[in-house]
């Protein structure tokens, strides 16, 4: 008989001494207890399959210090012996959901070509299965992406002038870039929500992210034009590229690229000495971007979750 449960403090050494053998991204005990000290992992939010005792199943769900609900599951995993670690994971993923009362993700984190190396798509096909039966069905893969200061700073050209500006511009933009987006939760949620819905949560997202809002720029053609705009952003890690759009009207001219190198130009001059990215695997125009400002593709994640969210 398996049992499922969140841990208590006295459960610590037992979920610190678990260790993932296969090739994908999992939370090692030292990241684990820095991050538990720091109230991102909670015992309330470590959840334990267990069987006569044993410790056979562990996942860990992850939230902002501040949350009063974690919003993403960091880490899958089941001791190959304890029987069908797909059926024993959705179980496990089932019991911590019913106590989560709003939309998470669970992020599976491989190298590059894991489709063709049998070892690695092993590990994402019961980990996803779990997922799916658990409920979270909805699902695509992110190229993640990273910069450093060897990458080189791109320089300004002049063929955009930037400008900060007023919450309420800032939404108007968002609603216009959000017209023929190719990024899959954008088009997702604007299937469900509409566009004003979905700019307000997507520029709200961002208004609680760790980024600070004075980066935020308006991108303006030499005629005085909204062309799209440039939102630095954080994570509680490291600064990112976070948003960035260009409006309809002028996408294919390569202005996507100017946007990308003011992100990256006010992140490297305060020092930065790392910045991440992401955009879905389908997304080829964003994709090239990145590459072409000499960002380097470090993984890919198969993101899974329950809900519509931003």
């Amino acid at each position: 008989m398996i049992s499922n449960r969140p841990t208590v403090p006295t459960d610590l050494d037992r979920v610190t001494a678990w260790t993932v053998t296969e090739p994908v991204g999992w939370i090692p005990a030292e990241r684990y207890l820095a991050e538990l000290a720091e109230n991102m992992y909670r015992p309330e939010w470590t959840w334990i399959a267990e069987i006569d005792g044993r410790v056979v199943g562990r996942a860990l769900w992850w939230g902002p210090r501040d949350s009063a609900h974690p919003v993403a599951l960091d880490c899958l995993d089941v001791d190959p012996a304890a029987g069908d670690r797909a059926a024993i994971a959705a179980e496990l993923i089932r019991a911590a959901l019913a106590g989560f009362p709003q939309p998470v993700q669970y992020a599976i984190k491989v190298a590059g070509g894991w489709r063709d190396d049998p070892a690695t798509s092993t590990a994402v096909e019961w980990r996803r299965a779990a997922a799916h039966a658990a409920g979270l069905t909805r699902e695509a893969e992110r190229l993640q992406f990273e910069w450093a200061p060897a990458d080189g700073v791109p320089p300004s050209t002049g063929v955009l002038r930037f400008a900060e500006a007023s919450d309420e511009e800032f939404l108007t933009v968002f609603k216009r870039i959000a017209e023929g987006s190719l990024d899959a939760q954008t088009r997702a949620n604007l299937a469900v929500k509409g566009v004003d819905a979905t700019a307000r949560e997507e520029m709200d997202f961002y208004l609680r992210a760790p980024g600070k809002r004075e980066w935020w720029r308006i991108a303006y053609t030499p005629e005085g034009q909204v062309a799209g705009m440039a939102i630095p952003s954080a994570t509680p890690y490291n600064v990112n590229v976070g948003y960035l759009g260009v409006v309809p009207e002028f996408r294919g001219r390569g202005y996507v690229d100017e946007i990308l190198a003011e992100i990256t130009r006010i992140h490297a001059a305060n020092g930065e000495p790392r910045i991440t990215a992401t955009t879905d695997m389908g997304n080829a125009p964003m994709a090239a971007a990145f590459r072409r400002a000499g960002y380097r593709n470090t993984e890919i994640r198969i993101n899974l979750s329950n809900n519509v969210q931003p």
